[in-house]
């Protein structure tokens, strides 16, 4: 069987990584109002596992600059596959045991979080690693399965619900904890890529290099235009239409992350990377566009037109950028995907934050929080336009 194995299993085993990182990330929050009625938790203090999500993500992205070449890429990935499924088995056992559920949620959160993290982390340098004649196609291909995976968790979980009974929630928990379990076995007997090494640029100097900061400020715009997005559609969908929670997840975030995953789905088979970046700046011109349109729209139906525009136009960011990154800035190792990573988490904090701060000052207004998530398009714009300017004078 081994020896039947090839780079395009490794592949496929990257793409259920990207898959069992969606559902560490998008599970949780599901089930948000279940553990409000079942252990009696504040909504405000529950949503708390969001932010130590997060911030536990921030952290794995910062400290895997250090210890992940020294431990080994594919060691650090198979316990990334560990911490993910013993996370989401904790979430579903532990508050039912002891006697501090909030406390053993939070727990969780912070195990399938690092899990979360090292995935995110690692997925894209062995991606890039794997012999491709199209890289950048490549990349969106396996970025693509996480917005799969957002689509996946949100309807099998609500259809499981659904059908088995909201006591079932733990159940639904350990389900999920089978995925990164079989893909863990998957690693073990996949090809493992050699990530190329030249002499690599101390962390440090990165931070002197011109190409490099701009690298970051794209990854940051990216993770925030996306994230703005996303996390509001759901309140947004709400708001506009006057429909349930259920149906605003499907026609907020569920329908983003859709038309987010048709893009790098498309991409991956029809563009190459001597188009890569004509396509990042013409979708930052479209997501600017959808924006705009979601804020300033009188017409719901139109505003939910936006938001499908807009998870289309932002798909291609993330793994795009990724892909220029290596492409101006070859052989650095796992550090350089660390520390885009970082960048792009700070952008999905802080994006929606920021948007939300805005829209409080306004009477709780999301449109006009919207209106400001439109900045991220622009900076993607500006900088990316930086980025053709320094060419390989700055790299």
């Amino acid at each position: 069987m081994k020896k039947s194995l090839n780079y395009n299993s490794t592949i496929f085993a990257c793409c259920v990584a990207a898959f069992a990182q969606a559902a560490c990330c998008n599970l949780p929050p599901l089930l948000f109002l279940i553990f409000h009625r079942t252990f009696g938790i504040p909504l405000g203090k529950i949503t708390l596992l969001i932010t130590v999500n997060f911030f536990t993500q921030l952290v794995v992205d910062l400290l895997s600059v250090y210890f992940v070449e020294k431990i080994g890429e594919k060691r650090c990935l198979i316990a990334a596959h560990v911490f993910c499924a013993a996370g989401l088995v904790m979430l579903g056992t532990l508050p039912l045991i002891t006697p501090f559920p909030f406390a053993s949620m939070l727990l969780s959160a912070i195990v399938y979080a690092i899990g979360s993290g090292l995935l995110e982390v690692l997925v894209s340098p062995v991606t890039d690693a794997c012999p491709s004649k199209n890289s950048g196609g490549l990349m969106a291909f396996v970025h693509s399965f996480y917005c799969w995976g957002v689509v996946a968790v949100i309807i099998l979980s609500t259809l499981f619900l659904h059908f088995f009974g909201q006591n079932s929630w733990n159940i639904l928990c350990i389900l999920w904890a089978v995925l990164p379990v079989a893909n863990l076995v998957a690693f073990l007997f996949v090809p493992f890529p050699e990530i190329p090494k030249v002499e690599k640029i101390p962390v440090k100097k990165l931070f002197t290099k011109p190409i490099f900061i701009i690298c970051l400020v794209l990854m940051f715009a990216s993770g925030a235009a996306e994230l703005t997005m996303s996390q509001w559609a759901s309140a947004f969908a709400e708001a506009s239409l006057g429909i349930s929670k259920t149906l605003g997840d499907l026609l907020g975030p569920c329908m983003f992350a859709v038309f987010m995953g048709i893009s790098r789905l498309l991409f991956s088979r029809v563009g190459n990377n001597n188009k890569l970046f004509k396509v990042i700046m013409i979708c930052s011109c479209m997501s600017l566009g959808s924006y705009l349109l979601v804020s300033l729209s009188k017409i719901p139906a139109l505003s939910l037109v936006g938001c499908a525009v807009c998870g289309f136009s932002v798909g291609i960011f993330w793994p795009g950028t990724l892909s220029l990154a290596s492409h101006r800035m070859p052989g650095q190792g796992t550090a350089i995907f660390a520390l885009l990573a970082l960048a792009g988490d700070i952008g999905c904090t802080s994006g929606p934050s920021l948007a939300g701060f805005a829209a409080s000052l306004f009477n709780d207004d999301i449109r006009i929080g919207l209106l400001f998530g439109s900045i991220f398009p622009v900076i993607i714009l500006l900088f990316g336009f930086l980025y053709y300017k320094s060419g390989k004078r700055l790299s």
